[in-house]
């Protein structure tokens, strides 16, 4: 009996340890996830008014005039509250000034370098509606504008605008509503004429 029971407690500690051992340790960590993001279905209205300039716009966006510059009448921002993203428009008479105005774009764009990781820029050349510009993706993932564009018609009219979101910027995870709304902002440069 006491052979059998050592016998027992050997086989029952050789077990143990086996188990002991036998496991490894492959624990990883799982990547850091982010809420799932409903994105609406792409349509648009016009914006036609008394502006210098008419655009189509998503519906799921709103215009209200630009309360921090209040004696410029045709600066706009195109809200899109769902994303807490808003588009800044602003617009300027081109009286001799075009180059400085170019230039003030292009640095605004530059401003982003150390954060971004790349910056694309695309032509935007249409001569039937006289509509001539750049549009910028700023790429990175702490850019605090992933979208920068102007337009001209050379003579007389200057629009500039940007896309900021009101929130620390994460492009990671923001990348569905980013891809929305650059092709949005495409389609509002796509149908861009002047008045």
């Amino acid at each position: 009996m006491y052979s059998m029971n050592r016998c027992f407690q050997i086989c029952l500690l050789l077990f143990i340890l086996a188990g002991l051992f036998a496991c490894e340790n492959t624990y990883s960590p799982k990547p850091r996830g982010y809420f799932r993001i409903d994105l609406p279905d792409q349509e648009y209205v016009l914006f036609d008014s008394a502006f210098p300039y008419r655009f189509e716009y998503p519906v799921y966006a709103s215009l209200s005039p630009d309360p921090h510059a209040p004696d410029e009448p045709y600066w706009l921002n195109v809200d899109f509250p769902a994303f807490k993203g808003r588009i800044h428009i602003s617009y300027k008479e081109v009286d001799g000034n075009l180059t400085e105005y170019l230039e003030d774009s292009r640095n605004f764009v530059m401003k982003h370098i150390p954060k971004a990781s790349a910056i694309h820029d695309s032509l935007i050349l249409d001569r039937e509606r006289n509509v001539y510009g750049l549009i910028y993706h700023i790429e990175g993932m702490g850019a605090a504008s992933p979208c920068q564009f102007f337009l001209t018609d050379s003579l007389r009219h200057f629009v500039r605008g940007a896309l900021y979101f009101e929130l620390q910027p994460n492009n990671d995870s923001l990348a569905p509503v980013i891809d929305l709304l650059r092709k949005d902002i495409e389609h509002m440069l796509h149908t861009f004429a002047w008045n």
